[in-house]
């Protein structure tokens, strides 16, 4: 019989056997969308399970179908996700379980997704005659830059039921924000969009000591950049806001010599999608202002990379029942405003009803103030989180279908 602490139960009783997977993906982090380690592991440990399994082709993704026994004709479905893939980063958390791999590292908390999402899949295979509709399993790699929601969805993941998925959510950790073991979201935009800024400007060499005689692209360049913060204050609205970080900033080679070119690269993120679509009025027709005021020439590319992910209101207020129902009403706590982050589970997002919830796994005896947020070198997640994010991917899909099937 279902219910919700028999799942909790369940997954507590899993709980070695996920962290033990954990671990083992975590010595073992693979980069992009090529995870061959990874995308073995996680089809040994699905094997046993009889799902439908279908891999990527341009990456090395797992699809896997469980099909409802209770389920009809015209049955509902609902997918899961969970990311795979790490980061370019030399470990330095202090963990008995490191990377073994250079640097690489999963400093996002990804090998915590996937281990959940395995748990699940093992919890709801043993309660297939009870699901009401089929589960989609998204193992995905490529999350950190590489748009594998993208991929997975032009090869069909969100019709690998047989029919587009009715429902579709997915869960993230994050190691300093929260409360251990606190789950987190809330209804609209939860995280932002972003999109590469790269600018080259085109000038003219010379003498440091003349630069009147030469038309310095430096000078220029960062002026740009001052000016784009001068923008976001003065052409946004602040409670609609726009944040532009330069990370790359280039020109010249001597110090006595004024280049021909200088470069810089940012990052531009935004919370709707009116104000992208205003950035890309505005952004180049500024810079362009800019060089044409000083005589140089200037090449512009705004790179759009991921759209804002934006939570449905009715799954939102689902995942939060489900998340309540499970633990205790403490358990969930709406965010005040969205993360400036970026996902790519935006893409699912954009075309199922479906929310992206966070689940805080600060790691023991640490205070939030003091920890390392994601993508640090000393980034840690908490392996006391695993049931619990087992237990909630489990129980959505349960009661989500229930509901689907009975309207």
């Amino acid at each position: 019989m279902y219910s919700s602490e028999n799942i909790v139960s369940d997954a507590r009783h899993l709980a070695p056997e996920i962290q033990k997977l954990r671990h083992e993906l975590h010595r073992q982090p693979e980069i992009g969308l090529d995870l061959p380690l990874t995308q073995q592991r996680v089809l040994e440990w699905l094997e046993p399970l009889g799902f439908e399994v279908t891999l990527g082709q341009e990456l090395s993704s797992v699809t896997a179908v469980l099909r409802g026994g209770a389920a009809r004709d015209n049955a509902p479905s609902v997918l899961l996700r969970g990311d795979m893939d790490a980061l370019p980063i030399r470990e330095k958390a202090n963990v008995s379980y490191a990377s073994q791999t250079g640097n690489t590292m999963h400093a996002c908390g990804h090998d915590l997704h996937t281990a959940m999402l395995a748990g699940a899949a093992t919890i709801l295979a043993d309660r297939r005659d009870q699901l009401a509709g089929d589960v989609v399993f998204m193992f995905q790699p490529g999350e950190e830059g590489f748009d594998g929601a993208g991929h997975m969805i032009r090869e069909g993941v969100l019709e690998a039921a047989g029919a587009t998925v009715d429902a579709a959510f997915g869960l993230h950790v994050m190691s300093a924000l929260g409360t251990s073991g606190q789950f987190m979201s809330r209804p609209g935009p939860v995280m932002s969009s972003s999109a590469g800024l790269f600018v080259t400007v085109h000038g003219q060499g010379g003498h440091g000591s003349a630069p009147f005689l030469a038309k310095d692209p430096v000078y220029v360049a960062a002026e740009m950049v001052t000016a784009m913060q001068g923008m976001v204050t003065r052409r946004f609205d602040v409670f609609d806001p726009v944040v532009i970080s330069v990370g790359v900033f280039e020109g010249g080679h001597a110090r006595n010599v004024i280049p021909e070119t200088a470069h810089f690269e940012a990052t531009v993120r935004s919370f709707s999608r009116e104000t992208f679509a205003a950035l890309e009025q505005k952004l180049p027709r500024l810079l362009r202002g800019i060089a044409s005021a000083h005589g140089v020439d200037v090449e512009i590319e705004l790179r759009p990379e991921y759209p804002v992910t934006i939570n449905h209101e009715s799954e939102t207020a689902f995942a939060s029942r489900a998340v309540v129902e499970l633990f205790e009403e403490s358990a969930y706590a709406q965010m005040a405003n969205p993360l400036a982050g970026s996902e790519d589970f935006s893409r699912v997002l954009e075309h199922v009803p479906g929310a992206f919830i966070f689940l805080s796994a600060l790691a023991p005896g640490v205070e939030a103030s003091d920890a390392q947020f994601n993508h640090s070198p000393f980034a840690e997640f908490s392996d006391e989180v695993l049931p619990k994010g087992t237990a909630l991917y489990t129980h959505l899909a349960i009661s989500k279908l229930a509901e689907l099937s009975a309207n």
